[in-house]
């Protein structure tokens, strides 16, 4: 689930850059996949810092890198309880992919998107220490469920602030899937 990201700086740079002091430095990436670098918003003694993380984490006990976490139950993971406790995180993104089985042994790519062309603001989990993260997804809207069983959880512009700085019973409604009428599916 959401194992590709894109990171275009159009359009995103113009709502990014009246939440900081100086202009935000984000680097675009039309393929972003797990390890790469990615600019994270997050929050320290209520200021917005951004930084970057690698994607993805692999603890000790896990054969693979683990990219996501469930929403649902990321408060009751140890793996994720403290991390989203106390370091949440918004990935500012243009979009994701996923593929769908079209049936033929063919898997069609798509590309999913802010239906106005806005940014997108997706949940995570940063583990400061090892300074990376992992992205949250949730069911799916009916639009999506088309095409993937989870979808990522994305946080509106208008509750950045909250996300990042309430407590997580305070952040419990804004964990739902974005309306079906905010996103744009397109093969890509």
């Amino acid at each position: 689930m959401c194992g590709r990201l894109e990171v275009l700086l159009d359009g995103m740079k113009g709502l990014l850059d009246p939440l900081f002091d100086q202009p935000l430095s984000i680097q675009t990436n039309l393929d972003l996949r797990p390890t790469d670098p990615v600019t994270v918003l997050s929050s320290t003694n209520g200021e917005l810092i951004a930084t970057q993380q690698s994607w993805g984490i692999q603890p000790e006990w896990s054969k693979k890198l683990i990219i996501n976490a469930q929403a649902e139950t990321v408060a009751d993971k140890p793996t994720f309880a403290e991390a989203f406790n106390q370091h949440r995180c918004l990935i500012p993104c243009s979009g994701w992919f996923e593929w769908r089985d079209e049936g033929q042994a063919k898997k069609q790519k798509y590309r999913f998107s802010h239906a106005a062309n806005k940014p997108l603001f997706m949940a995570g989990v940063i583990y400061p220490d090892l300074q990376q993260l992992v992205t949250l997804t949730i069911k799916p809207n009916d639009k999506c469920a088309q095409y993937h069983h989870r979808m990522p959880l994305f946080i509106p512009s208008t509750a950045i602030s909250s996300w990042l700085n309430n407590t997580p019973e305070q952040v419990s409604d804004l964990m739902q899937p974005l309306p079906n009428e905010w996103i744009k599916v397109s093969a890509a």
